[in-house]
Protein backbone atom coordinates (compact mmCIF):
# COMPACT_ATOMS: atom_id res chain seq x y z
CA UNK A 1 0.00 0.00 0.00
CA UNK A 2 1.40 3.69 -0.97
CA UNK A 3 0.37 7.23 0.03
CA UNK A 4 2.12 9.96 -1.30
CA UNK A 5 5.18 8.20 -3.00
CA UNK A 6 5.37 6.23 0.62
CA UNK A 7 4.92 2.72 1.00
CA UNK A 8 3.23 1.55 4.40
CA UNK A 9 3.25 -1.83 5.82
CA UNK A 10 -0.37 -3.08 6.63
CA UNK A 11 -1.39 -3.20 9.94
CA UNK A 12 -1.44 -6.20 12.27
CA UNK A 13 -3.15 -6.50 15.32
CA UNK A 14 -1.08 -6.74 18.48
CA UNK A 15 -2.36 -9.88 19.66
CA UNK A 16 -1.37 -11.76 15.53
CA UNK A 17 2.24 -9.87 16.40
CA UNK A 18 2.20 -11.28 20.25
CA UNK A 19 1.22 -15.10 18.68
CA UNK A 20 3.93 -15.09 16.39
CA UNK A 21 6.58 -13.38 18.35
CA UNK A 22 5.45 -16.49 20.83
CA UNK A 23 6.47 -19.10 18.03
CA UNK A 24 9.87 -17.40 17.33
CA UNK A 25 10.34 -17.13 21.32
CA UNK A 26 10.00 -21.29 21.29
CA UNK A 27 12.78 -21.90 18.82
CA UNK A 28 15.01 -19.79 20.61
CA UNK A 29 14.77 -20.70 23.57
CA UNK A 30 15.56 -24.75 22.75
CA UNK A 31 15.81 -26.75 26.19
CA UNK A 32 14.34 -24.43 28.33
CA UNK A 33 10.69 -22.80 29.17
CA UNK A 34 10.74 -18.83 28.18
CA UNK A 35 11.01 -16.30 30.94
CA UNK A 36 9.21 -13.34 29.85
CA UNK A 37 8.18 -10.43 32.31
CA UNK A 38 5.13 -10.38 33.45
CA UNK A 39 3.17 -7.46 35.67
CA UNK A 40 0.94 -6.92 37.44
CA UNK A 41 -0.66 -3.86 36.59
CA UNK A 42 1.32 -0.66 35.96
CA UNK A 43 4.01 -1.04 38.60
CA UNK A 44 7.36 -2.24 37.25
CA UNK A 45 8.79 -2.75 40.60
CA UNK A 46 6.59 -3.21 44.47
CA UNK A 47 10.03 -4.11 46.45
CA UNK A 48 12.70 -2.72 47.71
CA UNK A 49 15.13 -4.25 45.66
CA UNK A 50 13.15 -3.77 42.58
CA UNK A 51 12.66 0.13 43.10
CA UNK A 52 16.21 0.33 44.35
CA UNK A 53 17.26 -0.60 40.99
CA UNK A 54 14.77 1.22 38.88
CA UNK A 55 15.46 4.19 40.41
CA UNK A 56 18.98 3.97 39.88
CA UNK A 57 18.63 3.58 36.23
CA UNK A 58 16.76 6.77 36.70
CA UNK A 59 19.79 8.24 38.75
CA UNK A 60 21.79 8.38 35.38
CA UNK A 61 21.55 10.84 32.81
CA UNK A 62 23.04 8.81 30.30
CA UNK A 63 19.74 6.80 29.95
CA UNK A 64 17.19 9.51 30.66
CA UNK A 65 16.22 9.67 26.56
CA UNK A 66 15.38 6.13 26.07
CA UNK A 67 14.03 4.87 29.42
CA UNK A 68 10.51 6.10 29.01
CA UNK A 69 10.11 3.89 25.90
CA UNK A 70 11.38 1.30 27.63
CA UNK A 71 9.18 1.78 30.48
CA UNK A 72 6.20 1.37 27.86
CA UNK A 73 7.90 -1.81 26.35
CA UNK A 74 8.04 -3.71 29.70
CA UNK A 75 4.63 -3.12 30.38
CA UNK A 76 2.87 -4.00 27.53
CA UNK A 77 4.66 -7.38 27.60
CA UNK A 78 7.18 -7.09 24.84
CA UNK A 79 10.29 -8.67 27.03
CA UNK A 80 9.28 -12.04 25.91
CA UNK A 81 12.19 -13.75 27.42
CA UNK A 82 14.97 -12.79 30.44
CA UNK A 83 17.80 -14.39 31.74
CA UNK A 84 19.98 -13.40 34.45
CA UNK A 85 23.52 -14.58 35.11
CA UNK A 86 26.66 -14.15 36.67
CA UNK A 87 27.76 -10.75 34.95
CA UNK A 88 25.23 -10.95 32.27
CA UNK A 89 22.06 -10.52 31.45
CA UNK A 90 20.23 -12.29 28.24
CA UNK A 91 16.77 -11.20 26.86
CA UNK A 92 14.37 -11.56 23.67
CA UNK A 93 12.30 -8.26 23.28
CA UNK A 94 9.09 -7.99 20.83
CA UNK A 95 9.08 -5.09 18.37
CA UNK A 96 8.00 -5.23 14.85
CA UNK A 97 10.37 -8.46 14.58
CA UNK A 98 11.91 -10.89 17.89
CA UNK A 99 15.20 -9.29 19.08
CA UNK A 100 18.11 -10.03 20.85
CA UNK A 101 19.14 -8.46 24.05
CA UNK A 102 22.83 -8.65 25.57
CA UNK A 103 24.11 -7.03 28.70
CA UNK A 104 27.76 -7.27 30.63
CA UNK A 105 27.62 -6.06 33.99
CA UNK A 106 31.36 -5.88 35.49
CA UNK A 107 30.97 -7.17 39.21
CA UNK A 108 31.65 -5.98 41.96
CA UNK A 109 35.34 -4.88 42.50
CA UNK A 110 36.88 -7.23 45.91
CA UNK A 111 37.83 -4.14 47.54
CA UNK A 112 34.61 -2.35 46.76
CA UNK A 113 32.75 -4.97 48.26
CA UNK A 114 35.04 -5.72 51.48
CA UNK A 115 33.89 -1.91 52.28
CA UNK A 116 30.67 -2.57 51.34
CA UNK A 117 30.33 -5.94 53.96
CA UNK A 118 32.45 -3.93 56.96
CA UNK A 119 30.06 -0.59 56.61
CA UNK A 120 27.35 -2.90 56.71
CA UNK A 121 28.54 -5.02 59.66
CA UNK A 122 26.03 -5.66 62.46
CA UNK A 123 23.15 -4.10 60.89
CA UNK A 124 22.09 -7.15 59.13
CA UNK A 125 20.56 -9.89 61.41
CA UNK A 126 19.73 -13.02 58.87
CA UNK A 127 19.08 -13.67 55.30
CA UNK A 128 15.76 -13.05 54.66
CA UNK A 129 15.73 -9.95 56.77
CA UNK A 130 18.26 -8.77 53.40
CA UNK A 131 16.36 -10.12 50.70
CA UNK A 132 13.30 -8.46 51.92
CA UNK A 133 15.25 -5.27 52.33
CA UNK A 134 13.69 -4.88 55.90
CA UNK A 135 16.41 -3.32 57.66
CA UNK A 136 17.29 0.37 58.67
CA UNK A 137 17.33 3.59 56.54
CA UNK A 138 20.79 4.21 57.02
CA UNK A 139 21.75 0.66 55.26
CA UNK A 140 19.44 1.08 52.81
CA UNK A 141 21.49 4.12 51.72
CA UNK A 142 24.62 2.77 51.93
CA UNK A 143 23.82 -0.73 49.89
CA UNK A 144 21.89 1.78 47.37
CA UNK A 145 24.99 4.37 47.36
CA UNK A 146 25.61 5.68 43.70
CA UNK A 147 29.63 4.04 42.97
CA UNK A 148 30.11 2.33 46.02
CA UNK A 149 26.72 0.20 46.45
CA UNK A 150 25.64 -2.75 45.08
CA UNK A 151 24.26 -0.92 41.68
CA UNK A 152 26.32 -0.42 38.61
CA UNK A 153 26.87 3.09 36.56
CA UNK A 154 26.72 3.20 33.03
CA UNK A 155 30.54 2.56 33.16
CA UNK A 156 29.65 -0.54 34.27
CA UNK A 157 27.31 -1.48 31.53
CA UNK A 158 28.11 -2.89 28.61
CA UNK A 159 24.80 -3.59 26.01
CA UNK A 160 24.15 -4.79 22.48
CA UNK A 161 21.01 -5.12 20.36
CA UNK A 162 19.87 -6.93 17.05
CA UNK A 163 17.93 -4.05 16.57
CA UNK A 164 18.93 -1.61 12.92
CA UNK A 165 18.49 1.70 16.02
CA UNK A 166 22.06 3.63 15.90
CA UNK A 167 21.52 5.11 19.43
CA UNK A 168 23.71 3.83 22.33
CA UNK A 169 20.77 2.58 24.38
CA UNK A 170 18.14 1.43 22.02
CA UNK A 171 14.09 1.18 23.52
CA UNK A 172 14.67 -2.57 23.63
CA UNK A 173 17.77 -2.64 25.98
CA UNK A 174 16.18 -0.25 27.99
CA UNK A 175 12.73 -2.16 28.71
CA UNK A 176 15.10 -5.20 29.45
CA UNK A 177 16.72 -3.10 32.25
CA UNK A 178 13.41 -2.26 33.24
CA UNK A 179 12.35 -6.17 33.20
CA UNK A 180 15.58 -6.96 35.14
CA UNK A 181 14.18 -4.49 38.12
CA UNK A 182 10.45 -6.48 37.84
CA UNK A 183 12.60 -10.05 38.15
CA UNK A 184 14.47 -8.91 41.58
CA UNK A 185 11.06 -8.41 42.80
CA UNK A 186 10.44 -12.10 42.72
CA UNK A 187 14.32 -13.29 43.04
CA UNK A 188 16.21 -10.62 45.13
CA UNK A 189 19.00 -13.15 45.80
CA UNK A 190 19.83 -12.43 41.96
CA UNK A 191 21.24 -8.88 42.18
CA UNK A 192 23.77 -10.75 43.67
CA UNK A 193 24.32 -13.11 41.30
CA UNK A 194 24.82 -10.15 39.03
CA UNK A 195 27.01 -8.78 40.12
CA UNK A 196 29.27 -11.77 41.74
CA UNK A 197 29.39 -10.98 45.37
CA UNK A 198 27.88 -13.63 47.80
CA UNK A 199 25.30 -12.10 49.78
CA UNK A 200 26.48 -14.46 53.05
CA UNK A 201 29.30 -11.67 53.63
CA UNK A 202 27.52 -9.30 54.58
CA UNK A 203 25.70 -11.60 57.50
CA UNK A 204 29.60 -12.69 58.35
CA UNK A 205 30.51 -9.36 58.41
CA UNK A 206 27.25 -8.87 60.41
CA UNK A 207 27.82 -11.56 62.69
CA UNK A 208 31.33 -10.58 63.63
CA UNK A 209 30.24 -6.81 64.30
CA UNK A 210 27.49 -7.94 66.80
CA UNK A 211 28.31 -7.94 70.20
CA UNK A 212 26.34 -10.54 73.35
CA UNK A 213 23.87 -8.15 75.32
CA UNK A 214 24.25 -8.18 78.86
CA UNK A 215 20.96 -7.96 80.10
CA UNK A 216 17.63 -9.60 78.84
CA UNK A 217 15.71 -9.61 75.69
CA UNK A 218 14.86 -5.70 74.65
CA UNK A 219 10.65 -5.21 74.05
CA UNK A 220 11.07 -5.45 70.11
CA UNK A 221 12.55 -8.93 70.40
CA UNK A 222 9.77 -10.36 72.95
CA UNK A 223 6.42 -12.34 71.46
CA UNK A 224 3.52 -11.20 72.53
CA UNK A 225 0.29 -13.54 72.36
CA UNK A 226 -0.62 -12.30 68.58
CA UNK A 227 2.81 -12.85 67.36
CA UNK A 228 2.55 -15.92 68.72
CA UNK A 229 -0.73 -16.76 67.14
CA UNK A 230 0.50 -15.48 64.10
CA UNK A 231 3.51 -17.39 63.86
CA UNK A 232 2.00 -20.82 64.52
CA UNK A 233 -1.28 -20.13 63.42
CA UNK A 234 -3.17 -20.50 66.40
CA UNK A 235 -6.31 -18.64 67.08
CA UNK A 236 -5.57 -17.30 70.85
CA UNK A 237 -8.67 -15.04 70.75
CA UNK A 238 -9.13 -11.62 71.62
CA UNK A 239 -7.83 -11.97 75.32
CA UNK A 240 -5.41 -14.74 76.48
CA UNK A 241 -7.26 -16.99 79.45
CA UNK A 242 -6.08 -15.20 82.77
CA UNK A 243 -4.53 -17.65 85.07
CA UNK A 244 -6.05 -18.10 88.36
CA UNK A 245 -3.06 -17.63 91.41
CA UNK A 246 -2.97 -20.46 93.64
CA UNK A 247 -4.36 -19.86 97.07
CA UNK A 248 -1.52 -19.57 99.93
CA UNK A 249 -2.08 -22.32 102.69
CA UNK A 250 -3.56 -20.84 105.61
CA UNK A 251 -1.36 -19.65 108.42
CA UNK A 252 -1.46 -23.07 111.56
CA UNK A 253 -2.22 -20.89 114.68
CA UNK A 254 0.37 -21.56 117.33
CA UNK A 255 -0.31 -24.32 120.18
CA UNK A 256 -0.81 -22.87 123.84
CA UNK A 257 0.58 -24.96 125.74
CA UNK A 258 -2.29 -25.49 128.35
CA UNK A 259 -1.54 -24.80 132.03
CA UNK A 260 -1.71 -27.80 134.88
CA UNK A 261 -3.52 -27.32 138.13
CA UNK A 262 -0.95 -28.37 140.78
CA UNK A 263 -2.82 -30.91 143.10
CA UNK A 264 -2.80 -29.57 146.69
CA UNK A 265 -0.77 -31.90 148.57
CA UNK A 266 -2.65 -33.99 151.44
CA UNK A 267 -0.38 -35.12 153.52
Amino acid sequence: MSYGGYDWKPYVPVAQRRAAAARQVEKKVKGRKAAPVVLDGRAIAETFWGQAWCKNLERYSDYSNRLPRGRTYVRNGSVVDLELEAGAVKALVSGSRLYTVSIEIKPVSAPRWKKLAADCAGAIDSLVELLQGRFSKAVMERLCRPGEGLFPTPAEIRFSCSCPDWAAMCKHVAAVLYGVGARLDQEPELLFRLRQVDERALLASAGRGLTLPKAGPTNARILVSDDLGVLFGLDLGDEAPQVQPKPKPAKRKAKTKRKTRKRPDRR
